[in-house]
Parts: structure tokens; sequence; C-alpha cells
């Protein structure tokens, strides 16, 4: 029997950027959750695609936005983030058992917004005339992800709280730059991206709350 938690596994597996996006949308909240059932870890977590190909983050060059390939370079970037952060979520649901239903629930809903925020960025390469996997992207998110992944508090504190929540403070400059270039649909994804993420490091100091109240711990005990 599907549930919650087994589809997230499913899905983070799933190596197709745009079959795990789409999947990802069409889960349905309803399902069971089996919150207290524990999951060996399974080999070629996360699924990738061959492409993009992946380099240390200081190798990442550098475009000028006055030209369609840096802009595009660019919007492939976040695009990238955004696969990591359906991953990040997917790996919330299934990893980390014992937590209350409502746990489970709202990080399926952060990765179901996450998918939609890759889509549209997907798209709007290929109106562009490029495609993701197109350029190197890096993997710092993930290993973020691998350094916590023992850890329900440290992933909520250093994912959701921190890292997401430095990208609202990149977004906006971001946003503009694009703009500026001539990309107003860029702007509007964007846009969208940026509401979304508000939400998601919402629920990120709420749970990071509930854990150091049941655990009587705080971020500073873990770094």
């Amino acid at each position: 029997m599907d549930t919650l938690r087994t589809k997230a596994l499913e899905l983070i597996l799933t190596s197709d950027p745009d079959q795990k996006s789409a999947l990802t949308r069409a889960v349905p909240l309803n399902l069971p959750i089996h919150a207290e059932q524990e999951f060996p870890e399974p080999t070629g977590i996360p699924g990738r695609p061959a492409l993009p190909v992946l380099v240390g983050h200081t190798e990442l060059k550098k475009r000028s936005m006055a030209t369609p390939e840096g802009r595009a370079a660019l919007i492939h970037s976040l695009a990238h983030i955004e696969l990591n952060a359906i991953d990040l979520a997917l790996d919330v649901v299934w990893r980390f058992d014992g937590m209350p239903d409502d746990f489970y629930g709202q990080w399926m809903g952060v990765a179901r917004e996450e998918a939609l925020h890759f889509q549209l960025l997907r798209d709007h390469l290929i109106q562009l005339g490029f495609s993701y996997g197109q350029f190197p992207a890096h993997n710092a998110l993930w290993e973020m992800a691998e350094r916590t992944k023992h850890d329900v508090l440290a992933r909520i504190a250093l994912v959701p709280r921190t890292l997401e929540a430095r990208g609202l403070d990149a977004s906006p400059p971001i946003r503009r730059k694009l703009i500026d270039a001539g990309d107003h649909r860029a702007g509007e994804i964007l846009s969208i991206i940026l509401r979304d993420e508000i939400g998601h490091v919402a629920v990120g100091n709420h749970w990071y709350r509930y854990l150091c109240d049941v655990t009587d711990r705080h971020i500073g005990s873990i770094l």
C-alpha cells in the first residue's frame, strides 16, 4: 500500500527531472502516513540525470547578463536549486520517522511547490532555446543533506532555516537583475518562488521550534 512516506522514497529515487517534478506534484496529500515506519537507506539517493555535470561551486564561471546564454545560465542554476529542493523535501518525508502526521503532510506540500518552481524555470529555459542539464551545476545543497541525514533537528535548522532563508535575501536582487536585462517572465517566476519560499521557511521555523521543545536542544547545540 502506498503511503506518503513510501511515495516520497519512490520519487527521490526517480532520476528523470521531468518525471520527478510531475509525479511529485501529483501526490495526494491524503495518503496514509505510517510515521513510525523505518526504512533502510537504499542506494541511488537522490536519483539524478546524467546531466548537468556536477562541479565544485567555485568552478562555475560567471556569465554576463548582457547575453542570452548568460541569462539562461542563471535561470539554469535556479532550476537546479529547485530540483535539489524537491529532493530535500522528499528526503525529510521518507527519512525521519516518529514525527507528527502534519510534519509529513507539510513537507510533501513543500516538495510539490518546489516541483512547480522547477517546471516553471525549466519551461522558461526551453522558451529561451536552452534546456535543463545544458550548463554545469554544483552539489552543495545535497551535500548539506548528507551532513544532516542522521539528525532531523540539524536538517531543519540548516536547510529550510538557513539555506532557504538565505535564498529569500538573494531572490529580489536576482529578480531585478533579470528584469533589468529584459526577462520579465523570469521576474514573474521569481515572484512566485519568493512567495512560496517565505512559506517554506515558516514551515521550517515551526518544526524547528517543535523539535527544540521536545528534545531540549537548539541550533547552538548542533553546530
